[in-house]
């Protein structure tokens, strides 16, 4: 779990975030040992940046990976070491809840947490599976 983590702090050195100054990295494992990572891309239009779970998962899909085995997410300000957890947000949960299983391990600086303890119900299309 600390390489996967290792992983997304490189990612975060790759951020791009003029505006708001948080730089964030993620690292996706996928189920065939992949690594697909990921950081945040701010847009002067705010609404279309995009945050670095969702870059890496687009990432991941757009190769034809679409089975995950984990993800670990470090953030903070630019010039601060990513020491407090750095909790994906609604969308990116619901991204990764399209993909994953509700027990998939999300790897913050505070541990490991399963998907469901930050996205206890899920978007669907149909009634809740």
């Amino acid at each position: 779990m600390e390489q996967l983590m290792e992983y997304a702090r490189r990612a975060r050195e790759q951020a791009y975030c003029p505006y708001s100054h948080f730089a964030v990295g993620a690292a996706l494992l996928t189920a065939d040992g992949t690594i697909c990572t990921g950081c945040n891309i701010e847009n002067a239009s705010y609404s279309l940046g995009v945050c670095a779970e969702r870059t890496a998962v687009f990432k991941a899909v757009s190769e034809g990976k679409r089975k995950f085995s984990a993800i670990a997410v470090c953030g903070a300000p630019e010039g601060e070491s990513p020491d407090k957890p750095c909790i994906p947000c609604g969308a990116c949960l619901q991204v990764l809840a399209q993909f994953c299983v509700d027990d998939l391990p999300v790897i913050l600086s505070d541990g490991v947490h399963p998907l469901k303890e930050f996205l206890p119900v899920r978007f669907t299309m149909t009634e809740q599976e």
